[in-house]
């Protein structure tokens, strides 16, 4: 997996990822397990969308 994600989108997504989680198990709502998206994909610098679509975000 190759790096395409910035340190900036890094941040947000992560902090997305556990907004969303948390909102989730608050109102016991499925929904919180979308959280998981960003946060992986925040976590491990690496979106397979943007792969797909040969996007990246990553300075270096």
């Amino acid at each position: 997996m190759k790096i395409n994600i910035g340190s900036t989108e890094r941040m947000l997504r992560f902090i997305t990822g556990v907004i969303i989680i948390g909102v989730g198990a608050y109102y016991q709502s499925w929904w919180g397990v979308i959280g998981l998206v960003p946060l992986l994909t925040g976590l491990f610098r690496f979106c397979p969308l943007y792969a797909m679509l040969g996007m990246n975000t990553c300075k270096s």
